[in-house]
């Protein structure tokens, strides 16, 4: 006779994120906060473009906002790492409040200096970088492991959708008071600040060597801090061992400088058809509804091909649409391409960020997101430099020529980083 065994139940459905009250808190008040910052990128542009009609000017106070991805990023994971996040996140929320406030009031008196206005935008951009990677790595310790995905996709709409209300709404408001995109980016991050107060749970993992059960650990005791150095050195050590987040971070660096080209070549494009800074929201509102697409839709496309498939495809996109840029014959099809390329990059963002965040431990996870946004990030800098000169130096047209060649030549080492056999091999290895 035999006995039969009582089936195995099956596995709890994950816990939808609706109903994580923590993550809600979280999501709400980073994309509060984000909100803000998209509403004073576009005024930062808005303000000194329209007020002075110079590329150059322009591109000078987004490299100063661009700059810290370069100069920061390092320590700053290094820090937030030993920092308590809680509080990280609030001290860089109330640091914004004061530095755009300061803005505010300048322009309100008329006083708009154009070192002033980098100055703040360094500063900001600094406690942004901060809060972006105490943010960021906070959130494995308020969802399970099964949301994770969910969560980084969620995350990454959050930012989309902060780009389809925050670039219209500072365009709004630029075209109503000059001063109002940054009355409002302090009101956000207050807002956010308080949100914060909220959450209750610990968003700190357990130190690494805590056993589980509370026996003594075997790790040294704690003693003397060690210099920055050698945590900063262990950060990139562990990004290089990861075989596609190294050879997609060179990737997404390289083609972040062109997106910026993108960007300021966007804005003056439609200043030169006769366009007004209103025609420029609606087109960034547009590709911000585009690019909350693409993350909303990246786990079907991450589940369906992987991430090796996913970056040649991307790349090899962007290369074709990007060649039709400067030769796009009207505002319509111009909105369609940048359109395009903002769904892709939606894809591609959730991608690299849930190859990051699952594969880090929490005590790495600001050192290794801070690598990952120098290297992506860090570029942009380079890049608003480099669309300034192009733009004020040439055509639009062949300046747009010049990125299509370049994408193209990205595209090409994509398809030979990712599809060999090595590649493909590595994929299964890593996975």
């Amino acid at each position: 006779m035999t006995v039969l065994e009582s089936p195995a139940p099956a596995p709890a459905p994950a816990r939808p994120l609706s109903k994580s009250r923590d993550f809600l808190l979280l999501w709400l008040g980073a994309g509060v906060s984000a909100l803000g910052s998209r509403a004073t990128a576009i005024g930062y542009t808005l303000l000194v473009y329209w007020s002075t009609g110079s590329a150059t000017s322009a591109s000078l106070v987004t490299f100063a906002a661009l700059l810290p991805n370069l100069l920061v990023q390092m320590p700053a994971g290094a820090l937030v790492d030993r920092w308590d996040r809680r509080r990280t996140m609030l001290v860089c929320n109330a640091g914004r409040v004061v530095a755009i406030g300061s803005v505010a009031v300048a322009v309100m008196l008329g006083a708009v200096w154009i070192p002033h206005l980098m100055v703040v935008a360094f500063v900001e951009a600094t406690f942004g970088i901060c809060y972006g990677l105490a943010e960021r790595a906070a959130v494995c310790n308020v969802v399970g492991p099964d949301q994770l995905g969910s969560a980084m996709a969620a995350n990454e709409s959050r930012a989309n959708a902060a780009g389809i209300i925050g670039q219209p709404v500072g365009t709004l408001l630029h075209s109503l008071a000059r001063f109002a995109p940054f009355t409002f980016a302090v009101v956000a991050h207050a807002v956010s600040f308080v949100t914060l107060l909220f959450v209750r749970r610990d968003l700190q993992g357990p130190p690494p060597g805590r056993p589980a059960s509370g026996a003594s650990a075997t790790s040294k005791a704690p003693g003397r801090r060690r210099s920055l150095l050698p945590e900063i050195r262990e950060g990139l050590a562990f990004v290089w061992g990861q075989v596609y987040l190294r050879r997609a971070l060179g990737l997404f660096a390289a083609s972040n400088i062109l997106f910026q080209v993108l960007g300021l070549g966007l804005i003056v494009m439609v200043k030169e058809s006769g366009g007004s800074p209103p025609t420029v929201g609606l087109l960034l509102v547009i590709n911000s509804v585009f690019g909350l697409a693409g993350a909303m839709t990246s786990n079907l496309y991450l589940s369906r091909f992987g991430i090796r498939r996913i970056m040649m495809g991307i790349n090899v996109a962007w290369a074709v649409l990007m060649a039709g840029i400067g030769f796009a014959p009207g505002i319509v099809v111009l909105g369609a391409l940048y359109a395009l390329i903002n769904y892709i990059a939606g894809i591609g963002n959730v991608a690299g960020m849930y190859y990051l965040v699952k594969t880090a431990p929490d005590h790495l996870r600001g050192r290794a997101g801070s690598v990952v946004t120098l290297l992506t990030s860090g570029a942009n800098s380079l890049g608003a430099l480099l669309a300034g000169f192009l733009l004020d130096s040439t055509s639009t047209t062949a300046t747009m020529s010049v990125v299509a060649v370049v994408m193209t030549g990205i595209a090409v080492l994509a398809l030979l980083g990712f599809g060999g056999r090595a590649a493909a091999a590595a994929e299964r290895a890593d996975s």
